[in-house]
């Protein structure tokens, strides 16, 4: 039997946020109740949106504009912790496995550690795969430093699932 195919993807993603004082921040599928959230289409979640690019990165198949356009109303408001089990089903469907996920946060507030157990376990469960999340300080440096939004970035690994090593389901390009 063939080793299994490996493949990395990376992902990005970053919200100003939002004027709306009724918008309330998400991040990891973690409400963030006494934080002002995120302007968005969906719920603005990150965390959450930069797990997608990665996978979808990692298995060749595009990115998430173009799987959950903004423009699309369907999307509007959506939780993105079932954008990701989407994308994720995206991704088997293309003859992919999620291996595990990586990301990167960098804001100064909220701290993220009281958190960061639920964040990981809402996402791995949605991801099917070990997802662990990071938070980095931009020490006040720059617009994310000054409070104006919020960035993430990620990695996934994806292998090639075991009934497709015959080379006839692949997702993308090799």
């Amino acid at each position: 039997m063939a080793d299994p195919e490996m493949r990395v993807g990376q992902g990005f993603d970053v919200h100003r946020y939002s004027s709306d004082p009724e918008s309330t921040l998400v991040l990891g599928g973690v409400r963030f109740d006494s934080e002002r959230g995120l302007d968005g289409h969906s719920d603005a979640d990150v965390v959450a949106h930069a797990c997608i690019e990665a996978l979808l990165a990692a298995a060749g198949l595009g990115d998430i504009g173009q799987m959950f356009s903004n423009r699309d109303p369907a999307w509007a408001g959506a939780d993105s912790i079932d954008l990701l089990r989407r994308a994720v089903a995206e991704v088997q469907q293309a003859g992919w496995e999620p291996v595990n996920v990586s990301c990167t946060v960098v804001l100064d507030s909220p701290k993220l550690a009281p958190h960061r157990a639920v964040m990981q376990q809402r996402l791995s469960d949605a991801a099917g795969a070990p997802v662990t999340v990071t938070g980095r300080s931009t020490e006040g440096v720059g617009a994310l430093g000054r409070g104006e939004g919020v960035a993430a970035m990620a990695v996934a690994l994806v292998a090639q699932r075991s009934s497709d090593l015959d080379g006839t389901s692949r997702g993308g390009p090799s």
